[in-house]
């Protein structure tokens, strides 16, 4: 009996280990096109798992997941249990990312070169850390089948969510800015794999 746990455990490591490593497309740049963004004027917040919701704008992004990373006792994790590091235009080849060292921890998304692949401007603004609002819970469960590597396609608002205590979170608006807010805030409404 011993010896059919260990092979079932050695089984569920096997498969956990071969299910998350990171999708390879090879050269090419994968998602050319620009993330697609509407301001929204007047939008009427709503309640979300515990959060006010207020709606900024209108997103629709196709991007390479660069690195994903979930998240379960921070803050913000009650709504937001994921970020994805997406990237488009150069930022979504494969001969590009290859030269670049990434990482993600703490909400932020970080990278290093030794000598940069592409203007260091164009890492900044065809790349981003977006903390994911699943809108229902099959969104979810799409979300957490994404992996590195695959080009995806998400759609829904960028949104401020706020508590009574007055905590609050806001998205990014910008593709040009850097550091500390830098990140969007999105509400996902659907999400699509692309490419895998």
């Amino acid at each position: 009996m011993k010896k059919w746990l260990l092979v079932g455990a050695v089984g569920i490591v096997l498969y956990v280990l071969f299910s998350s490593k990171q999708v390879e497309l090879g050269a090419g740049v994968y998602a050319p096109e620009e993330p697609r963004q509407e301001l929204i004027n007047a939008a009427t917040p709503f309640q979300h798992r515990g959060f006010k919701v207020k709606p900024l704008a209108e997103f629709d992004i196709t991007a390479k997941v660069i690195r994903r990373e979930n998240y379960k006792y921070d803050q913000g994790a009650a709504i937001s249990p994921m970020d994805l590091a997406l990237g488009w235009g150069r930022m979504s080849d494969e001969a590009v990312l290859e030269q670049i060292n990434f990482s993600q921890s703490g909400r932020w998304y970080r990278y290093r070169y030794q000598s940069a692949p592409i203007p260091q401007k164009e890492i900044e603004t065809h790349s981003a850390n977006m903390h994911m609002i699943p809108a229902e819970s099959w969104i979810q469960d799409d979300l957490e089948d994404i992996s590195a590597g695959q080009v995806v396609r998400i759609r829904g608002k960028l949104v401020e969510v706020s508590k009574d205590d007055g905590w609050k979170w806001r998205s990014s608006l910008r593709r040009d800015d850097t550091g500390n807010g830098a990140c969007e805030l999105v509400y996902v409404e659907s999400v699509e794999i692309i490419l895998d």
